[in-house]
């Protein structure tokens, strides 16, 4: 059966599906709100353990891999620079890692092939009754389609649009977490640095491209409301919590006033009692947000890969292919969201004491005769859920 079936987002989780469906013949369009493809604000994302058997089985492995970060430890240095211990790249690289833009890049060159995309346009409203969804948008003309699957992020506007105000959905963990680019004259090489003052966390790292930076803050802050297309006051705000800090903030600080790919955002989980309603199912952060060390990445691809799985399983019959498609991917992702509830905490502990007793455990753990600990670690860390073995066409 063709379906004909759209997809908002063209991040990670919108491609992926595009991808998988398009194979299995259907009528795939893709829409984007921003014009261009996102570059995703210059974070990596890893993969590991049935994460990369996934990636094999898309036949997009040997792409990430001839892009892949090479990252190596990163370093916990102390006000003047010197090291204090170090983050481990076992743990947090994963068994291959990719600055998400590249992915997002090799994504949707395995998926345009396939579906249309359409750029620089959103969804504003859509009905829907037992036989189709009737969608319109901001630009282009109003359309209908067999299936809609909001795929776009935190801020879903198909999740609005269909299930209700994010506030009912929304749950913040107390942090923000920005990033942009800077020029890497620091000297790093496939290396990050590491920064702790209480309640804040500063990083920068650089892989490929050893012209470039990445700098990053996290940091403790009640709720408060943002207009996202305000980067000015995203940017003060910023700043007003890092003022006074050390190290290299004074400088990180004024290198964000010139920014031009900032990205911002709060450490959020969306915790909803279902993914689907009649025609319209939501994928990836836009059902279940996990928030830091998640696997949101992995997460959104295999929900994909299931997802256009069980449709073709049930020859297209959206009420048992969103049911089994949820059924299998809700433990996993409620696993993911129970252990990133405490990842704020980690990455920038309240008090000095918390910083000075997670570099001391780091310390220890990263000598010699336990040097194996954290790949032992970061197995257990990868279980996502097995993928099922669909009969998926690849090309």
């Amino acid at each position: 059966m063709s379906l004909s079936v759209l997809i908002s987002g063209a991040g990670i989780g919108g491609p992926s599906l595009a991808f998988w469906l398009g194979r299995l013949g259907y009528r795939v369009t893709v829409v984007e709100q921003s014009p261009v493809l996102r570059a995703g604000g210059g974070a990596a994302v890893d993969f590991r353990g049935e994460q990369v058997a996934l990636l094999e089985r898309m036949g997009v492995l040997a792409d990430i891999r001839a892009h892949e970060t090479g990252m190596g430890d990163q370093l916990i240095v102390d006000a003047a620079g010197r090291t204090v211990s170090r983050f481990p790249s076992a743990l947090f690289s994963g068994e291959v890692e990719i600055d998400r833009g590249d992915l997002a890049r090799i994504l949707y060159r395995h998926s345009s092939t396939d579906a249309d995309y359409i750029f620089g346009d959103r969804i504003t409203a859509i009905d829907q009754d037992a036989d189709t969804v009737r969608v319109q948008f901001a630009h282009g003309p109003s359309r209908s389609y067999d299936l809609v699957v909001g795929a776009d992020g935190l801020h879903s506007g198909v999740r609005r649009l269909v299930f209700g105000d994010e506030d009912e959905f929304r749950s913040d963990l107390g942090y923000y977490v920005a990033a942009f680019s800077v020029p890497n004259t620091f000297g790093l090489d496939h290396s990050g640095l590491i920064y702790n003052e209480p309640g804040r966390y500063l990083s920068l790292g650089s892989a490929r491209d050893p012209e470039r930076a990445v700098a990053g803050f996290i940091f403790s802050a009640p709720p408060t409301e943002f207009d996202r297309r305000e980067v000015g006051a995203q940017k003060r705000f910023i700043a007003d919590h890092f003022a006074g800090v050390g190290w290299r903030a004074p400088q990180l600080l004024a290198a964000l006033q010139d920014a031009a790919d900032l990205y911002f955002d709060s450490l959020s989980q969306i915790r909803l009692d279902r993914w689907s309603d009649g025609r319209v199912a939501l994928l990836g952060d836009a059902a279940w947000c996990a928030g830091p060390g998640g696997n949101g990445t992995g997460h959104a691809m295999l929900g994909a890969y299931t997802l256009a799985g069980e449709l073709a399983a049930a020859d297209g019959d959206h009420r048992i292919a969103f049911a089994r498609y949820e059924r299998i991917m809700r433990p996993p992702v409620e696993k993911s969201q129970k252990f990133a509830t405490g990842a704020g905490r980690f990455l920038a502990p309240a008090t000095r004491w918390q910083i000075r007793r997670r570099d001391l455990t780091y310390r220890v753990l990263s000598s010699a005769p336990m040097s194996g600990i954290f790949t032992r670690m970061s197995s257990r860390s990868a279980k996502t859920g097995t993928p099922a073995s669909y009969p998926l066409p690849v090309a």
